[in-house]
């Protein structure tokens, strides 16, 4: 097994990570993985100063830059997989929304939004959920064929639904994220959206074998890979 140590943020700039000590905190970290709702040049400061990739999703907030992030680039996974929109680069971080990809030995698929509440940009009802996952289906497949596993994490920034997520119905998670687990078996459902103020509050859940884990603010993650 190899061990991957993964610096997880999302939705609050975390003074110890925005500091002068950063690289001397978290130097050692091999990977960043951001479930939204922070702002892009937060991205550009951390992969700055620690020189490791950066793959993140966008939430229901700081969507200035969202709209740069659909177009189509050469950096298509599977290879050759045809008209499919690429990962789009800036500020040193790789946008995995709607995507899948292998980093690092990990394979990865993001699903960025939260519940529709408002009519904001990147809001989804669980039909267009279900949508955006089936799209996510081949290259799972690709992965099952190739890997001998359909995926290691799901990066999303809602959670799923009745799992660390709220009555409200912002910050509802969605139904479908279940299924999803129960159908490809990632082994860590990462998400955001749900604040975490309490210091003793929950962040890890388990469902079918699968650990759900608030990544709010930051955490550290060691993760076995076969």
């Amino acid at each position: 097994m190899k061990t991957i140590k993964v610096l997880c943020i999302s939705d609050k700039v975390d003074p110890l990570i925005y500091s002068s000590n950063i690289k001397k905190r978290f130097g050692n970290i091999d990977l960043i993985l951001s479930a939204g709702d922070l702002d892009m040049d937060y991205y550009g400061y951390i992969v700055s100063s620690l020189n490791k990739p950066l793959l993140f999703v966008f939430g229901n907030h700081n969507l200035k830059k969202l709209s740069k992030y659909r177009k189509i680039d050469s950096n298509l996974y599977p290879p050759n997989a045809g008209q499919i929109i690429g990962f789009q680069k800036s500020y040193g971080a790789t946008y995995v929304g709607d995507k899948v990809k292998k980093i690092k030995s990990i394979l990865i698929a993001g699903l960025g939004g939260s519940r529709i509440y408002n009519g904001g940009a990147n809001q989804f009802s669980e039909l267009s959920m279900f949508f955006k996952i089936l799209k996510l289906i081949p290259f799972l497949i690709f992965n099952r064929l190739i890997y001998g596993r359909w995926l290691d994490i799901l990066l999303t920034h809602a959670p799923p639904w009745g799992i660390g997520d709220k009555d409200d119905r912002c910050h509802q998670g969605f139904k479908v994220f279940r299924t999803f687990i129960k159908l490809f078996k990632p082994k860590y459902l990462l998400h955001g959206h749900i604040h975490l103020y309490d210091i003793n509050a929950q962040r890890e859940f388990s469902f079918k074998n699968t650990k759900i884990i608030n990544i709010f603010e930051h955490i550290i993650l060691n993760i076995e890979i076969p």
